[in-house]
């Protein structure tokens, strides 16, 4: 398959790399420094499921010179989303459909909006993973999954495609039955881990450790959960339980992307995750009081990485 990665970060590095490795036609779309280093060095990739570099790795700044793929693969950032499927206009064709990665559960329709709906399929990924330097990504944990599907959840041979290039990759890969319980069910976790871990700048392992962080941790998955059902997303009761039993199983020093971006002065997915809790919360009549106190705590620091505040520490 002809496949472009557009964003090679810490999930379009990892997966793309994957399947680069695994003898798909992959163009990374990358930018400044990074985007040297994948020129000059190619793309390393140090993982607990071993490490392996994609060497020569072909990679440009301009979809333009790329042309027509198969599947453009999404693996900017949340907020970038937009920008992006307009930025990705020359790699769609009549046949091309595009698989976004990004956290959150709106990414999908973003797409859908600008390249058309029989163009996207939801997609998520399950990793911790990061860019440590330019070229160079480091898969700390996670299950290092990917899940997609039609947004109609109907079966279809491009996805059933897609899943083969990927378990070809040696991914973990599942195209479930409702896109959008899946979706729905990691923002349940991230959401809630992403923004208590970027108040209190703990990892993972010390807020489901103490009490008190923990029963943050349950409040805030339960407001999604709430947010979810009142919005027509069918997850079961159990959603909550299963939530937090998987953040239970996560490697101790585990961070979310959004935590570990704040504390560095970067612009995050802050609106995206807890913003977009609060606000389709708002949308459906449901109150999320801890998503609410979570994202307007983290909002200055959010605006002064994006030069619209000012503040010293």
């Amino acid at each position: 398959m002809r496949i472009a990665v557009f964003g090679t970060g810490g999930a379009g590095g990892y997966f793309g790399g994957r399947l680069a490795q695994a003898g798909e036609d992959v163009t990374f779309i990358a930018r400044g420094e990074h985007l040297r280093a994948l020129r000059e060095h190619g793309l390393r990739v140090e993982s607990v499921k071993g490490d392996f570099e994609v060497r020569p790795a072909r990679a440009t700044d301009d979809p333009e010179e790329v042309g027509e793929v198969d599947v453009v693969v999404v693996g900017v950032k949340a907020w970038q989303v937009p920008e992006v499927a307009k930025a990705a206009r020359p790699l769609v064709g009549p046949g091309s459909y595009v698989l976004p990665l990004q956290n959150g559960v709106e990414a999908a329709t973003q797409l859908a909006a600008i390249l058309g709906p029989d163009r996207v399929l939801g997609g998520l990924a399950k990793i911790f993973s990061s860019v440590v330097e330019p070229g160079r990504v480091r898969h700390v944990g996670g299950p290092a999954s990917v899940a997609f599907g039609e947004l109609d959840n109907r079966p279809s041979e491009r996805a059933e495609r897609l899943r083969e290039a990927f378990e070809r990759a040696g991914v973990t890969v599942e195209v479930p039955p409702d896109i959008h319980v899946a979706l729905w069910e990691k923002f349940m976790f991230i959401a809630p881990f992403g923004g208590i871990g970027a108040v209190t700048r703990a990892p993972i392992g010390t807020l489901r450790s103490l009490p008190e962080t923990r029963r943050m941790l349950e409040q805030g998955t339960r407001e999604v959960f709430q947010v979810a059902r009142a919005s027509n997303i069918a997850l079961g009761d159990d959603a909550v339980a299963r939530t937090m039993a998987f953040a239970d199983s996560q490697p101790p020093a585990g961070t979310a992307s959004m935590q570990r971006d704040l504390i560095a002065g970067r612009p995050s997915e802050l609106e995206a995750w807890n913003g977009a809790v609060v606000r389709l919360g708002r949308q459906a009549s449901v109150a999320t009081p801890l998503h609410a106190f979570l994202y307007h705590s983290l909002l200055p620091m959010e605006l002064r990485a994006r030069g619209r505040l000012q503040f010293s520490d």
